[in-house]
């Protein structure tokens, strides 16, 4: 998977091959923003043979019974369970992802693959009959068979944060549907995807069936998305999905484009409960999830105990280096600890509190939190994607539940209050994918429906539906030449 030169190489039909253009990508350690990796950077011509060698295949895997699709995932995950560390080593070196947590990601990948397998072959191998006489006016001589059939070559696009996991959430599903796939890592998590796509070659996956392409966004970006062979583009990330979805036309899209998740605590709240989850979902992988909690919102009359409870939290957290597992590791790249510094001196400049103190090393932001957040701060509104949590205090309830449904970002919000029905009536409120009652946001279990509304992006994911996603409905209709009424 490696070429004498040291850099990666992509794959395609079954091979691992270094690029004609002779050039490379680097990849940057956030850490140190030294050189970390190399991949190649691939030509438009090696895009077309990618998706000639899908095409190709993608035939005969659809022909290829459920079982032994499954058979074959099912090997992919044992394979990645035992090569977990050295695609997790990838993880803390290409995003900064705290050791534990990377090694967390990819036995959980191997766990969705097993589950997408077994799944698959439930929801795949049902089909319907239907008959004509349940409508109006039409006699029983019409038997409409209904069966799911595979869209044909899919265009997997995962974001840095969790670029294998959110990988395997896209490939294992269509495969399973049996369709051909072309992944497109991340930059940063490129080599960790490659890894990860060396599990699927060890499994004995067919050539053809699952390739990988590596390159400059600038050459290559509109160039895949845009592809006339592209039959489904599922894709996870941020503002990019918006225009890739103005250009995408009639193909099918499965997106995932970030949030401004919403945590609500009413007067009611068990404050202990809210203050840890703040905490844990706020500043978890510093902050660069797409379901972090990304502004509380506090009823006035409990702000000042909340805030005493989750100061000491923040202040426990660990900051350093990933390797050493800390709370609080270098954001993923100096464009990104940029755009955090300048949402905080904004907040700064127009009234904010700070509860912890600034503080910036490189890429290493320690953790933030800013109190007395009004609407008039770029941080009431946009997603930092780091180490920040801007707290804003209202009169009601009613009052944040306005302001989380004024957001272009509807991914997901929570509320913290212990009355039940209450909390039922303030996510029936809240205009977001997910609501979490009394905890923080969160993607999964993996099976769990996922979705945002607005902005935050188009379809659902979840292992079933994303199976769903993954397939187009056809009917084959028997017209018997006379009526045929089953008699008991």
């Amino acid at each position: 998977i490696r070429g004498a030169s040291g850099v990666y190489k992509y794959y395609v039909d079954g091979e691992w091959r270094e690029s004609k253009s002779g050039k490379s990508v680097a990849i940057s350690n956030p850490s140190n923003q030294q050189a970390a990796y190399q991949v190649q950077a691939c030509t438009q011509d090696e895009v077309n043979e990618l998706f000639d060698a899908a095409r190709a295949a993608q035939k005969q895997w659809a022909r290829t019974p459920l079982w032994k699709r499954a058979e074959i995932l099912h090997k992919v995950a044992a394979v990645m369970r035992d090569h977990a560390q050295p695609i997790a080593d990838c993880l803390v070196k290409e995003i900064a992802k705290p050791a534990k947590d990377s090694l967390t990601e990819v036995v959980r990948s191997a766990d969705l693959i097993d589950y997408t397998a077994e799944e698959g072959v439930r929801v795949l191998g049902e089909g319907k009959l239907l008959n004509s006489d349940s409508f109006p006016g039409q006699g029983r001589n019409k038997l409409c068979l209904v069966s799911k059939v595979p869209l044909g070559v899919v265009l997997a696009i995962p974001p840095f944060n969790y670029p294998v996991n959110l990988a395997v959430s896209k490939i294992a599903p269509a495969l399973m549907a049996g369709n051909a796939v072309v992944l497109k890592p991340p930059t940063q998590g490129a080599v960790a995807g490659i890894h990860m796509m060396q599990c699927f070659h060890k499994a004995g996956l067919p050539k053809g069936v699952l390739n990988l392409v590596t390159g400059k966004g600038s050459e290559i970006g509109d160039f895949l998305t845009m592809h006339p062979q592209v039959n489904c583009i599922s894709f996870t990330g941020g503002d990019t999905g918006i225009a890739i979805s103005k250009k995408a036309g009639m193909v099918p899209l499965q997106m995932e484009l970030g949030g401004k998740d919403v945590c609500i605590v009413c007067e009611d709240a068990d404050l202990d409960l809210a203050a840890k989850h703040i905490v844990k979902g706020g500043f978890s992988y510093s902050g660069q999830r797409c379901t972090a909690v990304k502004l509380v919102i506090v009823v006035k009359e409990v702000a000042d105990a909340l805030v005493s409870k989750v100061v000491p939290g923040v202040r426990k957290l660990s900051v350093g280096a990933p390797e050493e597992d800390k709370d609080i590791t270098p954001v993923i790249s100096e464009s990104s600890a940029n755009f955090i510094e300048g949402l905080v001196h904004d907040a700064r400049d127009k009234g904010a509190t700070f509860l912890t103190e600034y503080k910036r090393e490189g890429n290493l932001i320690w953790p933030t939190l800013l109190d007395n957040v009004t609407p008039n701060m770029r941080i009431a509104w946009e997603e930092p994607f780091g180490p920040v949590v801007p707290i804003m205090r209202v009169d009601s309830v009613q009052q944040g539940v306005d302001h989380c449904n004024k957001n272009n970002l509807a991914l997901q919000g929570c509320v913290f209050t212990r009355d039940i029905n209450r909390a039922m009536l303030i996510s029936d409120a809240m205009e977001t994918g997910t609501v979490q009652v009394n905890a923080a946001p969160a993607r999964g279990p993996d099976h769990f429906p996922f979705q945002g509304f607005r902005d935050s992006g188009i379809g659902s994911q979840g292992i079933k539906n994303s199976l769903e996603m993954m397939v187009k409905v056809k009917s084959t209709v028997i017209n018997l030449d006379k009526e045929s009424y089953t008699m008991g």
